[in-house]
């Protein structure tokens, strides 16, 4: 690591003005992705702000929206009663993040800021059209990622809470994990609720995740796996490793998509 200053803010209009006054500045929320990009010096922060002083968790059910924390752990999503009774979808997918480990440190606003590519969380808050909460403004799921580690946020602007609009009568998500670091190849968040029929993907695009509006007509006509197993997705644009081609990517996004159909029925 580069050495840093280390700062615990205790509200979040200090962690705000201390990001607005020291440009190269880092937050830092679970830090299941940043401390290893410390620990590998790829990032030379002059600060590292500490957002666990800042009371930004919690998860509540209030009118017509569940509203979480940005703060609150992925382990905290998926066994939380509410969770699992509005968009059991949602908990399903916060029970596969990595590994307990992971799940009790990591947390969904920093996993959102950080926007991986192969992130499991951007591909339910697309599909569910969630609203993400910030100290400014409030951003809706179509306009907040903006492709591979990139969102719509400011350089001083914080993700508060995640709303996520109810009643949701379907959700399910499936992933197809890879096996070291257990990171979606292929995730497919697929969801039935006020925002419409939708089916996002992560894992695949290089871009970061996406929706497959052939996929979503078909299934607004009928709720069946049946339903998009001859849609094929094109294999333009999709990751190609040593993990799996474009291809097998492609392949595997319409594999996924029709066993969360199947599971969400």
């Amino acid at each position: 690591m580069y050495d840093f200053a280390y700062q615990k803010p205790a509200s979040v209009a200090e962690a705000v003005k201390l990001l607005a006054t020291e440009p190269e500045a880092k937050a830092i929320a679970g830090g299941q992705t940043f401390i290893p990009v410390l620990k590998q010096r790829l990032n030379k922060p002059t600060s590292v702000i500490d957002l666990a002083g800042l009371g930004l968790s919690g998860i509540s059910v209030t009118g017509q929206a569940l509203t979480i924390g940005a703060m609150t752990t992925h382990a905290t999503v998926a066994r939380s009663a509410e969770v699992r009774k509005a968009i059991p979808g949602l908990a399903n997918l916060a029970s596969w993040i990595g590994d307990n480990q992971v799940r009790h440190r990591g947390t969904i606003g920093g996993s959102l800021a950080n926007n991986d590519p192969s992130a499991c969380y951007p591909a339910a808050v697309l599909a569910l059209g969630a609203v993400i909460k910030t100290n400014k403004r409030a951003i809706k799921a179509d306009d907040f990622f903006q492709g591979m580690f990139t969102t719509a946020l400011e350089p001083d602007e914080l993700i508060t809470a995640v709303e996520f609009p109810l009643p949701v009568e379907k959700s399910a998500y499936e992933k197809f994990r890879q096996p070291a670091s257990r990171y979606a190849m292929v995730g497919v968040f697929v969801a039935k609720g006020p925002a419409g029929v939708r089916v996002a993907v992560t894992g695949a695009g290089q871009g970061g995740v996406f929706r497959v509006p052939e996929m979503e007509a078909a299934l607004a006509k009928s709720w069946s796996p049946d339903a998009i197993a001859a849609i094929k997705v094109s294999p333009d644009g999709l990751n190609s490793d040593i993990h799996g081609s474009a291809a097998y990517r492609a392949h595997l996004i319409t594999v996924m998509a029709r066993r969360a159909v199947s599971a969400a029925a």
